[in-house]
């Protein structure tokens, strides 16, 4: 599913729910459906530094796509990264670098988060481009490489 397609399908999931205690709830059950984080993957280096609540975030490559995997101990936190990770994670890295998280604001989520929530949810997106960058670079430096023995070959 493209990146488009996963945006449009969340923002519908919210476009009926006029009452933000049942947005709020809906929150937490993206949370609760939320892919278990690996305990390896509960170490320091993926905390969200910065972020108010206990919140991990990790990252690999699969293929052509970056699959990411979090967790936090607090349940509004756990349901936005549930919703970030539905759109960004099994995408392609371009996909990620070039989709500014808009969805956020058309869902109203930000404007509804308590100052400490909203700057965790800032540091978390920051997380996910820093992720995706660094994979970018590392296949760039890998194809330079790789051109590079081809041409002393």
């Amino acid at each position: 599913m493209l990146i488009e397609e996963k945006i449009d399908k969340l923002i519908a999931e919210f476009d009926g729910m006029d009452d933000w205690e049942l947005r709020y709830k809906h929150v937490i059950n993206i949370g609760k459906n939320l892919q278990k984080m690996p305990i390896e993957f509960k170490v320091d280096h993926n905390k969200v530094k910065g972020c108010q609540s206990q919140a991990w975030l990790h990252a690999k490559m699969e293929g052509d796509r970056i699959k990411f995997f979090g967790d936090s101990d607090a349940l509004i936190v756990k349901g936005i990264m549930g919703m970030i990770l539905q759109v960004y994670s099994g995408s392609t890295l371009n996909e990620v670098l070039r989709t500014k998280p808009t969805f956020l604001d058309k869902i109203g989520i930000r404007e509804h988060l308590s100052m400490s929530r909203a700057n965790g949810l800032s540091l978390m997106l920051k997380q996910i481009s820093l992720y995706a960058l660094a994979f970018q670079t590392k296949l760039n430096m890998l194809k330079i490489v790789k051109d590079n023995e081809s041409q002393i070959s």
